[in-house]
């Protein structure tokens, strides 16, 4: 979709053998377990109500240029879009007359956060617990970006969707990779749909397992997807070898996603019950 303080880093004892059965996704499901894992960075978004998310863990993005992605909404840090409410993160999305300070004028407003420059690392679990919002055009998503972004550029960064939402019924999520010559719609990507329901009647964890030359997807802990270099175009990089950051978002509009309609009720609302990132022990 869109565009480390604690590494965890290859064991020089792997040996080729092994490295060549993880490409193959011939690695177990590690999600059967957390025995394996050691919690190194985590937000359980425990502040008082109608707080902002913790500065120290999250920098709070300001802007209406479209984000790349053609998006109408203006993002700002206020409480109004973002805050802590009942042990959650709400990332709301309003529709209403905004100017921002660079004069960029929007119809919509929502909130998007992100750890560059507070926390970043190179492989690892990355999980969290999320309620999505249920109206037509808006575009929640989970995401990670390589933290070489200011100098390699996009895609050549590299960026891990470990969950967005685009459709209207609300029951799909996606999971995707995007590097150079695999990125925007040409992504290496794979859709999970509920049995039943829709992703917006409640909370559900969306997780990637990011380890040397495998990328595996998950939703509530059940594997749906495992990505390596084999799926990537012929000639194409593998760039998820370097200390990636978590975004969170609540776009409205854009490229992928329908645009609002009068049956899309605002505020919409993106409530998150904790981001947690862990490393193999």
């Amino acid at each position: 979709m869109k565009l480390g303080l604690f590494a965890f880093s290859l064991n020089l004892g792997c040996v080729l053998i092994g490295c060549l059965s993880q490409a193959n996704g011939l690695v177990s499901a590690a999600s059967d377990t957390k025995s394996d894992w050691v919690l190194t960075w985590s937000d359980e978004f425990t502040g008082p109500n109608g707080s902002s998310p913790d500065a120290t863990k999250w920098v709070l993005e300001s802007g209406g240029n479209g984000w790349g992605n053609q998006e109408l909404e203006y993002y700002t840090p206020r409480p109004k879009n973002l805050h802590l409410e009942d042990g959650n993160l709400v990332i709301e999305a309003a529709k209403e007359e905004f100017t921002g300070s660079d004069g960029v004028k929007r119809r919509y407003t929502s909130g998007r956060l992100e750890t560059k420059g507070r926390f970043s690392q190179v492989y690892g679990r990355f999980e969290a617990r999320i309620k999505i919002p249920s109206g037509q055009g808006v575009w929640p998503a989970m995401w990670l970006l390589g933290d070489d972004f200011s100098k390699a550029g996009w895609p050549a960064c590299g960026e891990i969707d470990v969950m967005e939402n685009v459709d209207l019924e609300k029951s799909m999520i996606h999971g995707s990779l995007h590097g150079p010559g695999y990125s925007a719609k040409k992504a290496v990507t794979s859709a999970y749909t509920l049995p039943q329901g829709r992703f917006a009647d409640d909370f559900h964890v969306f997780a990637v397992e990011w380890e040397p030359l495998v990328v595996r997807f998950y939703v509530d802990n059940d594997l749906y997807a495992t990505k390596t270099p084999s799926d990537l175009p012929k000639g194409a990089r593998w760039v998820f070898d370097h200390p990636f950051f978590v975004i969170l978002d609540l776009a409205v509009g854009g490229i992928f996603p329908t645009s609002p309609d009068i049956s899309a009720d605002f505020p919409q609302r993106m409530q998150v019950d904790y981001v947690r990132v862990y490393s193999r022990r």
